[in-house]
This record gives C-alpha cells, structure tokens and sequence, in this order.
C-alpha cells in the first residue's frame, strides 16, 4: 500500500516528495495515519513482538517452531506457520539454519570459563552460587536491555541493570548492585553464558577483585542457565506482554516494581516450596 510505504521510509525522505512520487495527497496521507488501528492490526503487532522478543529472549537459538511451543506454553496462542510469517518478514532465522550466517567473530571467544554448575542449581546457602544473563524488552521504537543476577539459593534477584545498549558496563552494573546488597565470601560462584559482555577483561577483573569465581554455559545452550530464562519468561508474560510499554521511563519504573516488589518479595515460588524468594530467605535464616 501507497501509505505503509510513505510511513516506512519517512524518517529517510520528505513527506510531500514522497506523496509527489507516489500520486497521493498529503491530507490524505496524514488521515490514513492517524485513523485507528483494526483490532486484527493490534493483535498482529502484539504478536510480533512478543515472537520477536522470544527469538531475543532465546539469543537466535530458536526457531519459528520452538519459539511457537515456548509461547503457547505461556498461554500464547499460536501456530508454527503464523511464527514463520513473522520471522520471514522480520529477516530473522535460527542459528541452527543453513542460511544463518555466523561471520567471523562469531568463532572469537576468549576468556571463556569451565561450566561449574553443570545445572546443579541447587545451593546450600545463600551467596554460593549466583547466576546472570541479559534479556532484551522492546519498548515503543527501541531495545532495552536488561541484566539480572539471581541468588540460586532463594532464587531472588539481588541485582540488576537496564540501559538502551549491551555492553560491559551493563552486567558489571548489576554485578554491582549484587556486590553491594550481599555479603559474600571469597568462592562465590558466578554463571553467566558465553557471551561477549561476560567476556570481558573488566567484568572478569571485577569479579575477581570480590574473589568471585566466574562460570559459563556451554556453547549454545540455554539450559545450562535455565532458572533465568525461566525467570526472563515469566517476566515478559507477567509484565511486558501485558503491559506495552509507550516509553522507557514507564518500562523502567515498572520493571522495578516488579523485581524489587512483587517477584522478590510476593511472588511464590516452586523451588522455594512456593513461598516467595524473600520469605525463604527470611525462614531459612530463622531456622538457623
């Protein structure tokens, strides 16, 4: 459509130029714009990015027919060819297919670290093992990323960061907060996946520097740090999916409220007998 075709290239020419070329008028370019969205326009948009956002959530991993399981598994329903259509117009495709392309710095990985936990996600105190990733949330026009590190213990989360770029500074930030609500001993056990924030020298030094020990997933594979995709997952549905946020103050204040009030100190929680990571920690240290 003439109009779709206008709003897609805007930022990159003038309105009235492109109206010209296409023999439209501007007013009604500008009506077109400004009507309300069909209900099935809205779904689909909803759809979109909630596909989108599971194929970020999964690093590239998954493809249209697991990224639809993992979304009706949370009560998203839809089909593999509906999840393909989008993936196809979206230009995305899984790692694991023949037209992924990899380049070379993909084959780059440098102070990678021993898989210490082996999904043993147990632990019998807290600060002995703590875990970490990053998830991506669109908002309005823009990825946001958001770094968290979980207590394996209580599963609470005990820091974390969000900032429009992935970078270094991102997950030392919420190593950061981490450090400073904790009291940790030397040996506390840090995983993370292999990627290239958690590579670097500086976050490395930093761990060390707290007498850390760091420990990574194994090339590709999610599961090795499954308790924070699960907790990435319940987050998108419970928060992001439902609430669509218009801009990134919203998000912000909204994410906090949902780690600092509702997951960690409400939300019950199968792996703490469902009690909420708070409460175990509260019952625990009483008992002791």
């Amino acid at each position: 459509m003439k109009y779709a075709l206008i709003r897609e290239h805007q930022d990159q020419y003038p309105i009235a130029m492109m109206c010209r070329a296409l023999s439209v008028s501007r007013s009604g370019y500008y009506r077109w714009r400004s009507r309300p969205k069909s209900e099935r326009a809205l779904r689909r948009e909803s759809m979109e990015r909630q596909v989108v956002d599971t194929y970020s959530t999964f690093k590239a991993r998954y493809g249209a027919p697991r990224i639809a399981e993992e979304l009706n598994a949370l009560d998203i329903p839809c089909s593999v060819n509906y999840v393909a259509d989008i993936l196809r117009k979206q230009g995305l495709k899984a790692r694991n297919g023949k037209a992924f392309n990899y380049g070379s710095h993909a084959l780059t990985m440098h102070n990678v670290s021993a898989n210490l936990l082996w999904r043993d996600f147990s632990a019998g105190k807290p600060n002995e093992k703590w875990t970490t990733d990053i998830t991506y949330i669109w908002v309005k026009d823009k990825w946001l990323y958001l770094a968290t590190v979980m207590d394996l213990y209580s599963r609470r989360i005990v820091g974390w960061s969000l900032d429009d770029s992935m970078t270094e500074k991102l997950v030392t930030a919420a190593l950061s907060m981490a450090f400073k609500r904790r009291e940790i001993e030397p040996g506390l056990i840090v995983h993370s996946d292999r990627g290239v924030q958690y590579r670097s020298q500086r976050y490395i030094d930093f761990m060390a520097s707290r007498g850390c020990t760091p420990s990574m997933s194994r090339k590709g594979n999610c599961w090795d740090n499954a308790p924070m995709e699960s907790f990435f997952s319940r987050l998108k549905v419970e928060l992001i999916y439902a609430e669509q946020y218009s801009s990134i103050s919203e998000a912000k204040s909204g994410i906090f409220e949902y780690i600092e009030i509702f997951y960690n100190r409400l939300r019950r929680h199968s792996a703490n007998g469902q009690i909420s990571p708070a409460e175990f920690e509260r019952m625990t240290a009483k008992a002791a």
